[in-house]
């Protein structure tokens, strides 16, 4: 397992940011299909401490459509990350992310950041 540590920068409001969790590897697919790879995210609680820690005990296998590439096509190098629904954490610049995966997998994150405005929803 390798420790990945993320320190983010204080933003006036951090309730309005949220952060995306990647976690994948950069692989020779072809162009066509879409890939992913098995494995899930668990939070876990350090204890004795109340800290988080993301944890992904096991990357793969990768699956992906399968779709028919044209004759010839070569291959591209693309990362391709764990399948399923963004995991998304709290923005929260007093802590850092520390998220442990295996040897050779990727870390990436994706800001997620939304509007101070609420909109109303009528009834109907």
């Amino acid at each position: 397992m390798t420790r990945h540590v993320l320190r983010l920068e204080p933003k006036e409001d951090e309730m309005l940011f949220k952060v995306e969790i990647l976690i994948g590897k950069t692989v020779a697919v072809d162009a066509v299909n879409r890939f992913f790879f098995g494995g899930k995210i668990e939070a876990v609680n350090i204890e004795g401490w109340g800290y988080t820690r993301y944890v992904v005990k096991e990357l793969g296998p990768m699956a992906g459509t399968m779709m028919a590439a044209p004759p010839g096509a070569e291959n591209v190098r693309r990362f391709v990350s764990l399948g399923g629904e963004p995991y998304l954490v709290r923005y929260n610049s007093k802590l850092p992310l520390v998220v442990y995966v295996p040897e050779g997998a990727e870390v990436r994150t994706r800001l997620w950041r939304t509007d101070s405005a609420a909109l109303s929803v009528d009834e109907g």
